[in-house]
Parts: structure tokens; sequence; C-alpha cells
């Protein structure tokens, strides 16, 4: 855990007190290449159990695959040719859908994507806190997944997520290594509106 703090001490500084495993999770994405077990694995989805949900639907699901496995490829090929080129040296690939109905009568749930953000925060900061990358993406091809991994019409396809052993960011390309750093965040005043919402300057 130490490597991570030291690094994200440096570029990010909350404006108040706040749990460090929270400030200290980001999205690396240089990875060794080396495998996980299962016992290495599961306790981030053990993590992602636990997370909050409307009426306790529980609506996540995660389809993954490890690297070197028949499961592997359908997975892989979902994803865009950018993040392919280093998603290729994580241990585990993930694609996160959710049940866009409730379990016990059948009707739509409003919060499904919430619920299940909920429990990919919880599995992203499991794997933080053990020194692991867990990268979200966006960039793969959602009308393509359910075909390729049979997903039922009633699960929505929220995001996919690699999952490995941290390595240096001298393993990436150049281009990619100049991005391999924390990110920093909108300040509150941004995000924050007292009541009601209120158009701010540089707002759509």
């Amino acid at each position: 855990m130490k490597e991570f703090t030291d690094e994200v001490r440096k570029i990010r500084q909350p404006n108040y007190p706040i749990n460090p495993i929270i400030r200290d999770r980001w999205s690396p994405r240089s990875m060794t290449g080396e495998g996980m077990t299962d016992d290495e694995l599961f306790p981030l989805f053990e993590a992602a159990r636990w997370a909050p949900s409307s009426y306790n639907n529980q609506p996540w699901i995660f389809i993954y695959a490890h690297r070197d496995t028949p499961e592997w490829k359908p997975l892989f090929n979902l994803l865009v040719e950018g993040n392919q080129g280093w998603a290729k040296n994580a241990a585990v690939l993930v694609v996160i859908i959710s049940k866009k109905t409730f379990y016990h009568n059948g009707k739509p749930s409003h919060t499904h994507s919430l619920d299940t953000g909920s429990a990919w925060m919880s599995l992203a900061l499991e794997g933080t806190s053990r020194g692991y990358v867990v990268h979200g993406m966006e960039g793969f091809d959602y009308k393509k997944a359910p075909k390729a991994l049979h997903i039922p019409k009633d699960f929505q396809v929220e995001a996919m997520a690699a999952i490995g052993k941290r390595a240096p960011k001298k393993k990436l390309p150049p281009e990619l290594q100049k991005r391999e750093v924390p990110s920093l965040r909108r300040p509150l005043e941004q995000i924050l509106m007292k009541g009601r919402f209120k158009k701010r300057i540089g707002q759509a």
C-alpha cells in the first residue's frame, strides 16, 4: 500500500480529512502480466457483495475471465484497440452488468446502475487496499457484449474492468507513461448545489 500512498500524496490533497483508501484509489494501467489465484481475486468480489442496494436487490453480476484461459478471449475481444494494448497484461478481465428489474417482483429498478456502481467501488477499494491495479473501462463494444457473453435482455452492460498486479510505468508505451499518474477532482463548489439545481458559468 505504501507505493500507492506516496505517489498519490504528491498530487491529491483533500480539503477535508477522509479515509486514505478513498484518496489512494486511482486507475493505473501498467501490470506485470502475472496471473492471480482465486484466493487473491475473490476477496475483491466479496467486498462488492456487501455493497448497499435498493430493497437489498443486489443487481450486480461480474462476468470474469483469468488470462490464459478459454474464457479470456471473448472478453478481451470486446475491448477497443487502445485498451487492448495495455489490458493484455491484466490478470483478470471483468464485465460488470446489472439486472434492470427486481428479483422479487420483476418490476423495473430505477437504481440498478447506481447500486451496481456502489458494488464496483467496493471492489475497487478492496483491490487498492491490496496493492492491485483495478482499472474500470468504458472503451469496449457495448453492443457486441450481450451476444458474445450470452447476457439476458433484462440485464444492462455497465462497464468493464482490468485487474492485475502493479508494474512500473516504464512497461507501458511512452504515450501511456505520461498518463500513468493519479488524476485530480473537481472542487466541491462545482459538484454541490444547495436546495436546487443552479446553472453555473461554464456549464452547458
